[in-house]
């Protein structure tokens, strides 16, 4: 077999260190001097009417929870009187007298019970 010599050829840079391209993505660009003064006022407008929007969207949410919470208090208080209005009648059972209200109670369920 005939082996052909390679030749090995370095090539050296026509400038040194990194490349850089001219048109990137990040930084200033040139030439935008007139328009950037109102573009920077609009979009600080924007951004304003942002936040003002953020504000109120977060004062109605912080409301509609805050009302919940309200309506969810209430419901516990009103079951709390009547587990403590159960347990009294429940004492008084206990003791051999009949509790007053729990007759219509009685006649509720009974009602309910031929209901259905």
């Amino acid at each position: 077999m005939d082996f052909q010599e390679m030749a090995v050829i370095e090539e050296q840079p026509t400038s040194e260190g990194p490349i850089r391209k001219e048109s990137g993505k990040r930084g200033r660009k040139p030439g935008r001097k007139s328009g950037d003064k109102v573009d920077m006022r609009a979009k600080l407008e924007r951004s304003r009417q942002s936040a003002r929007e953020c504000r109120a969207r977060k004062k109605l949410r912080y409301q509609y929870l805050e009302e919940l919470v309200a309506d969810r208090e209430k419901a516990v208080f009103a079951l709390r009187k009547e587990f403590e209005r159960y347990v009294s009648w429940g004492k008084e059972i206990d003791e051999g007298r009949i509790p007053d209200g729990i007759q219509e109670v009685l006649e509720e369920f009974g009602i309910l019970k031929q209901e259905q």
